[in-house]
């Protein structure tokens, strides 16, 4: 799903990841995979300029991956400071997924950017 993404994205997208999950057998998943969604999508509001994202929801054999590609080549910002104002949100990712990483975008002249992305597994069987 592409999106130009605004303040009340992350309630619809945390939605449908959530609707995604329930139909997997998968609610388990739901607290934390949507918390970790809206850190991503709250990156993307506040850092992209142009606020343009893909959204990736994928169902694993035992969780779900989800990827949020934008257009900033910078890499996120991760801080491990309880008091700074910024890099909380991938404190919250790496807390509440199993892996999360991002990765460039390979270079190409007219698209630039990174995808974000986590994975949680599900601890009930699928």
């Amino acid at each position: 799903m592409n999106f130009t993404l605004g303040d009340h994205s992350a309630r619809h997208l945390r939605c449908i990841l959530r609707a995604y999950l329930n139909t997997w057998g998968m609610s388990d998943l739901a607290d934390s995979a949507t918390l970790a969604l809206t850190e991503l999508v709250a990156n993307v509001v506040r850092h992209v300029p142009d606020r343009r994202a893909t959204v990736l929801m994928i169902r694993r054999t035992n969780g779900v991956l989800v990827e949020v590609t934008d257009t900033e080549p910078r890499g996120p910002e991760f801080s491990t400071a309880v008091d700074e104002e910024r890099g909380r949100g991938l404190l919250i990712v790496e807390a509440v997924t199993d892996r999360w990483g991002w990765y460039s975008l390979p270079s190409h002249p007219t698209r630039t950017g990174k995808t974000v992305w986590f994975e949680c597994e599900s601890k009930e069987p699928v």
